[in-house]
Protein backbone atom coordinates (compact mmCIF):
# COMPACT_ATOMS: atom_id res chain seq x y z
CA UNK A 1 0.00 0.00 0.00
CA UNK A 2 0.94 3.49 -0.67
CA UNK A 3 0.07 6.19 1.37
CA UNK A 4 -3.27 4.08 2.59
CA UNK A 5 -4.16 3.34 -0.85
CA UNK A 6 -4.32 0.21 -2.41
CA UNK A 7 -1.80 0.37 -5.63
CA UNK A 8 -2.39 -3.89 -5.85
CA UNK A 9 -3.04 -5.46 -9.54
CA UNK A 10 -6.19 -7.03 -8.31
CA UNK A 11 -7.45 -3.76 -6.78
CA UNK A 12 -6.96 -1.48 -10.16
CA UNK A 13 -7.56 -4.00 -12.83
CA UNK A 14 -10.25 -6.56 -11.29
CA UNK A 15 -11.91 -4.62 -8.04
CA UNK A 16 -12.43 -1.33 -9.80
CA UNK A 17 -15.08 -0.92 -12.89
CA UNK A 18 -13.44 1.82 -14.58
CA UNK A 19 -9.40 -0.10 -14.45
CA UNK A 20 -11.28 -3.10 -15.31
CA UNK A 21 -12.34 -2.12 -18.37
CA UNK A 22 -8.97 0.04 -19.42
CA UNK A 23 -7.05 -3.06 -18.65
CA UNK A 24 -9.41 -5.35 -20.99
CA UNK A 25 -9.35 -2.45 -23.56
CA UNK A 26 -5.55 -2.65 -23.30
CA UNK A 27 -5.58 -6.06 -23.43
CA UNK A 28 -7.68 -6.34 -26.65
CA UNK A 29 -5.81 -2.87 -28.68
CA UNK A 30 -2.57 -5.09 -28.57
CA UNK A 31 -2.14 -7.99 -30.38
CA UNK A 32 0.45 -9.48 -28.38
CA UNK A 33 -1.91 -9.39 -25.50
CA UNK A 34 -5.24 -10.05 -27.31
CA UNK A 35 -5.33 -14.15 -25.99
CA UNK A 36 -4.15 -12.98 -22.42
CA UNK A 37 -8.03 -10.61 -22.70
CA UNK A 38 -9.91 -13.72 -24.11
CA UNK A 39 -8.49 -16.22 -21.86
CA UNK A 40 -9.33 -13.45 -19.11
CA UNK A 41 -13.38 -13.55 -20.29
CA UNK A 42 -13.29 -17.19 -20.89
CA UNK A 43 -12.34 -17.23 -16.97
CA UNK A 44 -15.23 -15.10 -15.89
CA UNK A 45 -17.55 -17.30 -17.65
CA UNK A 46 -16.27 -20.39 -16.58
CA UNK A 47 -16.81 -18.98 -12.93
CA UNK A 48 -20.56 -18.08 -13.63
CA UNK A 49 -21.50 -21.58 -15.16
CA UNK A 50 -23.42 -24.24 -13.56
CA UNK A 51 -21.70 -27.13 -11.88
CA UNK A 52 -23.07 -29.31 -14.36
CA UNK A 53 -21.08 -27.76 -17.38
CA UNK A 54 -17.75 -26.84 -15.44
CA UNK A 55 -15.63 -30.30 -16.97
CA UNK A 56 -16.49 -29.57 -20.51
CA UNK A 57 -16.14 -26.02 -20.01
CA UNK A 58 -12.51 -26.71 -18.21
CA UNK A 59 -11.73 -28.61 -21.14
CA UNK A 60 -12.54 -26.28 -23.42
CA UNK A 61 -10.86 -23.58 -21.84
CA UNK A 62 -7.22 -26.09 -21.30
CA UNK A 63 -7.29 -26.77 -24.82
CA UNK A 64 -7.90 -23.30 -26.48
CA UNK A 65 -5.44 -21.16 -23.81
CA UNK A 66 -3.13 -24.26 -22.70
CA UNK A 67 -2.39 -26.66 -26.03
CA UNK A 68 1.33 -25.34 -27.04
CA UNK A 69 0.60 -24.12 -30.64
CA UNK A 70 -2.81 -23.31 -30.32
CA UNK A 71 -3.82 -19.81 -32.10
CA UNK A 72 -4.52 -18.64 -28.52
CA UNK A 73 -2.17 -20.47 -26.63
CA UNK A 74 -0.96 -18.28 -23.82
CA UNK A 75 2.35 -19.47 -23.35
CA UNK A 76 3.25 -17.14 -20.58
CA UNK A 77 1.84 -19.21 -17.80
CA UNK A 78 3.95 -21.78 -16.04
CA UNK A 79 3.37 -25.37 -16.69
CA UNK A 80 2.13 -25.53 -13.17
CA UNK A 81 -1.08 -23.11 -14.25
CA UNK A 82 -2.23 -25.14 -16.62
CA UNK A 83 -1.45 -28.54 -15.65
CA UNK A 84 -4.66 -30.08 -15.08
CA UNK A 85 -5.84 -30.66 -11.65
CA UNK A 86 -5.34 -33.51 -9.89
CA UNK A 87 -8.04 -35.49 -7.73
Amino acid sequence: QDGGQDTSFRWQCVDQPIGKLLFRRFLEGAPQFAAAGALWLEIEAFEQCEDAEREASAKQLRSRFFTPGGAEHCGFLSATATAPPTG
